[in-house]
């Protein structure tokens, strides 16, 4: 019976396995490997009698079977016997061989079973396969394959029978006519052959260790003559290929004489085949076994064949190889393999052949033969040993080669030497001059991007190879230690060898301390040995230039440095001590900083003291002198490296400064001068710099080489003492002018103060004084700095008093002309901040400028700076310009420049008189129309005052006479359009206001706490808040009232009245603020045609919007409705709607005073009340029924609580009247969702809006919900409000369709932030349930029901009324009061559950109602029932809820299944929680429990997460009642909400768990999921058969009987039919897992 249930099951399956998608077919596969692990011999039958049963079934459909065949067989070739053997061999060589025609993966799935099965039956599989190998008759293709196969998994099984086989195959060669069968003749003859080395090779481990070579040989042979002879040249391409593949392989095998014989045609003819393939591998890999057999046997004639091999091989290296095509590799890799294998056997001649190629034309062949190259001298070592100087002389050539990709390959060549030891022959330097050359190869000398097929290599791949090759070769290989040092130091100074440096100095450092540690310290550098060495003063001026720049190259500063160091005792014996402490600090130094963080000028500082203090340790002059002129020497080299350039001036500079030898000095001096290249600024920078440095020692020197250069016929082009100059051009001439200025101004700042002042009139300014008038910018430039240089000199030098500068007034005259000379449009250049910067240092000096040279100087840099274009504007034309200069960086320069200029002019006048001069210039540019004037000015205004409080010392109290004047200029401002105006203005009046106290006497660390206030009202004046600036200004107002002194205070009100005239409207607001105080106590009569009055104020706020006009018609409204308010507020509703923004602002201004506000607030109450919120329409178009038109008096009154409310005076009259606003409020929302405007003012609306942003939505909706949202801040529920607006209720309210959730997240939050509030609002709510309008007894039966949800209500003693009112909705007409009435009832469970348990008999009795509600076609009322039950479970008493249990159990049953996911998801969590009940009657909701557990399991599965999370709630509340501990355990640790679930994993344990403590069960539960086999989810379709496969996964046998295998099958099958793979793969799965129930 088993036996039958088994194969019918494999039989379902392999029915299965025409399915089309190829995943169902995997698990098909899979299904019946599973059944075969189980019953494998019980399978394999099956199959076999399948298979031959159902002689029709189509190919691919076998080959599943015959895959799962070859896999059950592998996974169990141990179990099977051999009668199982037998049939399975039988199949497998009948399904191989049915079809005549080669069927592929039909007949490779057939032959893989027969190779399975021979691994362990092998004389079986022959027996078989033999009787299909007849003498003289053409096998079958794959019986051929299927020998080749088992020759190579089973060596010592198959060896045996190939001689018999070979001697059978022999023949049949010549009768294979057709391309497939040669080919499989091939294959199998390559396999054969392959195998038979194998056996030979481990012989030892050989069932017979008598077999020979010589066994095979003729055989062999004899096939290699037809192959050979015959079908190598056939033009079929795949066949050559094949038999090449067998040829290589069979040589080994083939009688060493005929091997011999063969050659001479054998080697051409597998030559020739290059020429037919454009794939390679095959041939050069056979071809290569083919040299290696004849090497084997001595062969004579492979001399004949040389020439030919040569000739060939070598084009295929040359092609280069392509790494996306493994096979071009791979042929490489032979072909160098043959190569090595003819260099063992003929060095000479293999050389002869290739040296002569380095010199072709053709780049490919150079490479080529440098590869080759390279394998000839890493693999045939011995023979080339005598070979070496040969080799070396060969190489010329190549070294000179400028293509990328041979010089790579000469790279690796190199390598290879070094390791062979041919560096150390003659000719090894060139190669390694080649290699340092390579490593200084510039990194971006090649374009960026290059085709993908370029045959050119980028040069920054030669250089990193090279990098790494020297390193490598410094380092690892010893023998190279003496070929590397010292000649490395050789490419150390020489300039063409800089971007090698880094590799250079690492390498050399590396051998060096190699040396040392040998005992070679002292005799490092050999210079007796090495003529061609650098010399010590040459490495070390090199090494200590590079390390200026010391990130560039590679880090090359600390390698340059830490060689310099091993090099010391070289460099000076007396060095050791000093460099030892000094380098490290050096190199800490760049490695504790990045290019960004590294401070140029302190590195600099920090090495030209690392040379002072070496200079000092040597203290040799000879030395010192042969450093310098060696440090003059090598300064050509530097040019077109400007920095290292500039450097090395600056480290000549002071090296002659510690010469002792003052001619050497003059000298050297005068060989600079006539030398330098003045055309480019850094070498002026430098060349300046050196004789600064120079004059700190030797001034008397310096000046007097300068005087004679300005002598000397230099700008006369007439021949002289510098004759070297004359045929410079004009330009060249106003450079060299140029650097003779800088010099002068370099050596003022670096010589001694007390030996340069007396020198500076006499000599130096002098001879700077002839070359102002010029128009040369680098001569203008350096002219401006030369002067500042001096000036800063004369400042530091001496007490300015001490030093009477006569020729300052003329200096600064010069400055301003430059300065008027700049362009106002632009700023190109630093001229302006420069010559600033000079007048700076100048006006410090003595003696005091004139009035007028001082108000010159003040004015034209005023209108230089300040009147410059917008900085935007300024880049704009940079970039347009491309001028080199950051127009930003510039420009903050130079506002800096004329603040420290000012700030110097001051201190020289630091008085009250002095402040109103400085301020009479800026006063204009401070009130400029244009922004960016004023905010220049302003800055810098508050810097000057800044300045003067900082700097003011005063010693008797005297009056500040303008501060009133100053305040005035400024408190404005305090509003101006621009924010940094605004800040600032506020910084002016906080300094004038301490300056003032200073003044009246208080010390100037005093801090006034009104004063202070003005910093903290800063934070105000950031954002142009129209109400924020006016607070901030009004703030500021009263701290400048409080704090102006009496005697002031006139002219500064006079001062402001002007103000109101300002042109920036923000301006004139802040003038307001000082005469508001006048507007408010200034009252008029007014009696009549108070109307009118009202349109004049009206139409004035419409010709004027000004902040002061405003404010006057806000007062005058207020006072004419605190005695006329019922004509105000009619004249006011009467105005048309929307309200334009001048008639809010009088509304607003209704709101000042509490008991008004609290009038008006009634009177507009009653008037929204009085008539109807709404009246009905017919609306015509299409017959769509009527539709809702607003009233307008309620529509205005809305619109006006709205404006007076949002007044925050108005609080205290809202608070008053809360409870009838909120309700008023909350039924107008009510009575307006859905509601249209009039047709009139709809138009009016989208022409407001059209015209400009209308300040509010007219919408009947959105204003009642704007006024109510409105009146919750104003009454002090501002947390109501954000409450609401954070959940979106605003938005939930206006919606016709959710405003019922959008009430209930107000009254959630009203009972949160609000709760004494709601004793009142529930009592004028009550009525409104029996209201007339659907809309109000919605909205207030939403309200309660949520109220109902917090425990205030019972604190407020509501509930009980509140509850009756719920139960009283339940037959109401609209559904969705019914519905909410549930809501409400099911609410009290988390709102007042105490209160539960007193009522529990009569909400239940609610909630089972509702789920019977027979006007609910949507199910609604029902679903609401569940939610509110569910919530109630937890407190009812269990007495209550027992006799309805089962009959609500049994009603929600059906909703697990619904199609509305709320209905399966509140059903779910409801029965999750009846469980709790169950305990009274355990039994019976057990079997409730076990009805529902297959859908709840299934439903993990569900589309919709929120049913899968009530799921999981359910399983784990059944979960204690299912008397199983380990499914309860697992319920509770596997579903919770936070865990995900591996489905799969799960219900595979589930099942276990219900098999082992329900196994009478499993019939029931198969039964329950058979249903779900139809259901309309696809996850649930594939879980039901998956459920099933586990639950028989898990089962004992001694329960298998209850299911119905027939039924069970045949709905699989059915199943096995479903449209989605993914089902068929699940059902696949589980027919596999039936095994275990059979």
């Amino acid at each position: 019976m088993t036996e039958s249930r088994i194969k019918r099951l494999a039989t379902t399956l392999m029915d299965a396995t025409t399915d089309k998608d190829p995943l169902v077919q995997e698990q098909i596969y899979n299904a019946l490997c599973y059944l075969g692990e189980s019953e494998p011999e019980e399978i394999l039958n099956s199959c076999d009698e399948y298979l031959r049963q159902h002689d029709k079934l189509a190919y691919p459909h076998r080959v599943i079977i015959l895959k799962a065949m070859e896999t059950v067989v592998k996974n169990n070739i141990a179990l099977l016997d051999k009668s199982t053997a037998k049939v399975v061999i039988f199949l497998a060589s009948n399904e191989m061989t049915k079809s005549k025609e080669v069927i592929r993966d039909w007949q490779q799935a057939a032959s893989n079973v027969l190779v399975a099965v021979g691994q362990r039956f092998i004389n079986k599989v022959m027996e078989e396969v033999l009787t299909k190998f007849q003498p003289g008759i053409l096998p079958h293709y794959f019986v051929m394959q299927t020998f080749a196969n088992l020759s190579v998994s089973n060596v010592f099984g198959m060896v045996p029978f190939l001689n018999s086989i070979l001697g059978t195959m022999l023949p049949m060669l010549g009768m294979a006519k057709q391309d497939h069968m040669k080919s499989v003749f091939c294959y199998a003859l390559q396999h054969f052959s392959e195998s038979i080395q194998e056996y030979l090779a481990n012989l030892d481990k050989a069932p017979d260790p008598t077999v020979r070579k010589d066994t095979f040989s003729n055989e062999i042979f004899s096939a290699y003559e037809v192959l050979f002879n015959s079908w190598l040249q056939h033009r079929e391409a795949k066949l050559r290929l094949a038999v090449v593949e067998a040829v290589g392989p069979m040589s080994y095998l083939m009688p060493s004489e005929k091997l011999e014989e063969q050659l001479p045609k054998l080697i051409p003819g597998i030559l020739a085949l290059y020429k037919k393939h454009a794939e390679a591998f095959y041939i050069s890999k056979s071809l290569c076994q083919i040299l290696e057999a004849s090497v084997n046997i001595g062969s004579r004639s492979l001399d004949v064949q040389l020439d030919s091999l040569l000739g060939t091989l070598h084009p295929q290296i040359c092609a280069p190889a392509d790494p996306s095509v493994p096979l071009t590799v791979k042929n490489h890799t032979e072909v160098l393999r043959c190569f090595t294998v003819l260099a063992c056997s003929f060095p000479d001649r293999v050389l002869a052949f290739l040296l002569p190629k380095l010199e072709s034309s053709n780049e490919r062949t150079r490479v080529g033969t440098l590869l080759i190259m390279r394998q000839i001298i890493n693999s045939a070592p011995s023979q080339m040993e005598i070979k070496k100087p040969f080799i070396l002389s060969s190489m010329k050539l190549p070294l000179q080669d400028s293509n990328n990709k041979v010089k790579r390959a000469l790279v690796q060549v190199i390598s290879a030497m070094a390791h062979h030891g041919y560096l150390e022959q003659p000719g090894g330097e060139a190669m390694m001059e080649f290699l340092v050359r390579q490593c200084a190869l510039p990194s971006d000398a090649q374009p960026k991007k290059q085709p993908p097929d370029a045959d050119d290599l980028a040069s920054d791949s030669v250089q990193s190879i090279s990098v790494n090759t020297l390193f490598l070769l410094s380092t690892t290989v010893d023998r190279m230690n003496d070929v590397l040092w010292p000649y490395l130091l050789e490419f150390v100074t020489p300039i063409q060898f800089t971007n090698a440096l880094t590799p250079l100095c690492k390498s050399l450092m590396y051998l060096a301390m190699k040396k040392q540690e040998e005992g070679e310290n002292a005799s490092l550098i050999r210079y007796d040995l090495n003529a061609n060495l650098p010399s010590p003063y040459a490495l070390t001026t090199r090494l200590l230039v590079v390390s200026s720049q010391p990130y560039v190259g590679d880090c090359r500063g600390t390698a340059a440095l830490r060689l310099l160091n091993v090099l010391h005792y070289s460099v000076h014996p007396a060095l050791e001590q000093l460099w030892d402490k000094r380098v490290p600090l050096l190199v800490e130094h760049i490695e504790e900083n990045t290019e960004k963080s590294l401070s140029q000028k302190e590195w600099e500082e920090k090495l030209l003291m690392f040379l002072q203090e070496t200079l000092a340790a040597v203290s040799d002059n000879t030395w010192i002198c042969h450093f310098v002129t060696e440090m003059c020497r090598q300064l050509n080299s530097y040019n077109g490296f400007p920095l290292e350039k500039n450097f090395l001036y600056k480290c000549i500079g002071t090296t002659l400064g510690a010469c002792t030898s003052k001619d050497l000095v003059q000298k050297q001096l005068q060989e600079l001068l006539e030398t330098a290249r003045y055309h480019e600024e850094a070498e002026r920078e430098g060349l300046a710099s050196c004789f600064g440095i120079c004059a700190i020692n030797h001034l008397e020197e310096t000046l007097a080489k300068l005087e004679d250069f300005v002598r000397s016929d230099v700008f006369k082009k007439s021949v002289g003492l510098f004759s070297i100059f004359k045929d410079r051009s004009d330009n060249e001439v106003e450079k060299i002018k140029s650097t003779l200025i800088l010099c002068y101004g370099y050596v003022a700042v670096y010589a001694p103060k007390e030996l340069v002042l007396s020198r500076i009139e006499a000599d130096i300014l002098k001879n700077i004084f002839q070359y102002f008038n010029t128009k040369d910018l680098t001569l203008k430039l350096c002219l401006i700095r030369s002067i500042c240089m001096i000036s800063q000199a004369i400042y530091k030098g001496v007490k300015c008093g001490d030093f009477i500068f006569s020729r300052k007034a003329e200096l600064v005259a010069q400055m301003v002309e430059f300065i008027k000379a700049e362009p106002l449009e632009a700023m190109r250049t630093p001229v302006r901040q420069r010559a600033m910067i000079t007048c700076t240092y100048l006006v410090i000096l003595e003696p005091h400028l004139s009035d007028p040279d001082r108000t010159e100087l003040i004015d034209t840099c005023l209108a230089s700076v300040l009147a410059l274009p917008p900085l935007e504007l300024l880049k704009e034309r940079d970039e347009n310009g491309g001028d080199a200069l950051p127009k930003e960086m510039l420009y903050g320069d130079t506002i800096s420049a004329l603040k420290d200029l000012l700030k110097s002019l001051l201190q020289r006048n630091l008085t009250p008189h002095g402040l109103q001069d400085m301020f009479a210039h800026l006063g204009p540019w401070i009130k400029s129309s244009k922004e960016h004037e004023r905010q220049r000015a302003v800055e810098v205004s508050a810097a000057l005052l800044d300045f003067y409080l900082t700097k003011l010392n005063v010693s008797t109290v005297i009056p500040f006479y303008n501060l009133g004047v100053l305040i005035a200029l400024f408190s404005p401002r305090c509003s101006d359009s621009l924010a940094s105006v605004r800040q600032h203005a506020v910084d002016c009046v906080y300094c004038l206001l301490y300056i003032q106290l200073c003044y009246e006497g208080f010390a100037r660390d005093h801090r006034d706490e009104m004063v202070e206030g003005l910093k903290a009202l800063k934070k105000g004046l950031e954002e142009p808040d129209f109400t924020i600036l006016f607070h901030t200004c009004n703030n500021i107002a009263m701290v400048i009232g409080k704090r102006v002194p009496p005697d002031q205070l006139m002219s500064l009100l006079l001062a402001m009245f002007e103000g109101l005239a300002d042109p920036d409207k923000n301006c004139s607001r802040a003038a307001t603020v000082m005469i508001n105080s006048l507007l408010k106590e200034r009252g008029g009569v007014l009696q009549e045609k108070v109307p009118d009055i009202m349109s004049i104020i009206h139409s004035k706020l419409e010709e004027v919007d000004e902040e002061h006009i405003r404010k006057a018609a806000q007062q005058t409204v207020y006072i004419l409705a605190s005695q006329h308010k019922s004509v105000v507020v009619s004249s006011l509703l009467g105005s048309s709607l929307p309200f334009d923004s001048h008639t809010c602002t009088m509304w607003r201004s209704l709101a000042t005073e509490p008991t008004l506000t609290s009038q008006i607030l009634e009177q507009l109450l009653e008037k929204v009340n009085r008539d109807v919120p709404y009246k009905e329409s017919k609306c015509f178009l299409l017959g769509s029924g009527s539709e809702r038109i607003a009233t307008p008096l309620p529509l205005a009154a809305t619109c006006a609580l709205y404006e007076i409310m949002s007044a925050p005076e108005s609080g205290a009259a809202v608070l008053g009247l809360y409870p009838p606003l909120f309700v008023t409020l909350l039924l107008r929302v009510s009575c307006t969702v859905g509601v249209q405007l009039p047709k009139n003012l709809q138009s009016r609306e989208r022409r407001s809006s059209s015209h400009g942003p209308a300040p509010r939505s007219l919408h009947p909706c959105s204003c009642a919900v704007e006024t109510l949202k409105v009146m919750l801040v104003r009454g002090g529920s501002e947390e109501v409000a954000r409450a609401v607006g954070s959940a979106g209720g605003w938005e939930l309210m206006a919606s016709p369709e959710r405003h019922h959730d959008g009430i209930a997240v107000l009254a959630s939050a009203m009972a949160r932030h609000a709760g004494p509030r709601l004793p009142l609002i529930v009592k004028n709510l009550i009525p409104t349930l029996s209201s007339v309008f659907d809309s109000q007894r919605i909205t207030t039966t939403a309200f309660f029901a949520e109220l109902l949800n917090s425990n205030v209500v019972n604190d407020l003693i509501l509930l009980e009324t509140m509850m009756d009112n719920m139960t009283g909705r339940q037959k109401d007409a609209c559904m969705l009061v019914r519905m909410l009435a549930l809501r409400g009832l099911g609410n009290i469970a988390s709102g007042s559950p105490e209160k539960v348990r007193k009522h529990g008999a009569k909400l239940l009795a609610s909630m089972v109602n509702g789920m019977d509600d027979k006007d609910d076609p949507h199910n609604l009322v029902a679903l609401e029932a569940m939610s509110s039950l569910s919530k109630l479970l937890d407190h009812v008493e269990e007495r209550d809820i027992q006799s309805m249990l089962l009959h609500i159990a049994i009603r929600i049953r059906p909703f697990f299944d619904s199609e509305q996911p709320d209905l399966r998801r509140s059903s779910i969590v409801l029965f999750g929680n009846l469980t709790k009940f169950s305990e009274g009657n355990c039994e019976v909701f057990f079997e409730q429990i076990l009805n529902g557990l297959v859908t709840l399991l299934l439903h993990l599965q569900d589309p919709k997460p929120e049913v899968v999370k009530a799921c999981k709630f359910a399983l784990r509340m059944c979960g204690p009642n299912m008397g199983c501990e380990g499914l309860c355990d697992m319920f509770l640790n596997h579903l919770r909400e936070d865990r995900s679930l591996h489905y799969g994993e799960f219900m595979n344990n589930v099942c276990k768990h219900l098999m082992q403590s329900y196994p009478e069960m499993l019939n029931r539960l198969i039964l329950t999921n058979l249903f779900y086999f139809k259901s309309n989810w696809v996850d649930i379709r594939a879980a039901a058969p998956m459920f099933i496969g586990f639950l028989v996964l898990h089962v004992d046998e001694d329960h298998c009987q209850q299911v119905d295998l027939d039924q069970l099958i045949s709905a699989l099958n059915l199943l096995l039919k479903d449209p989605v793979p993914a089902v068929r793969v699940k059902v696949a799965e589980t027919l596999g897992r039936l095994v275990r129930i059979l």
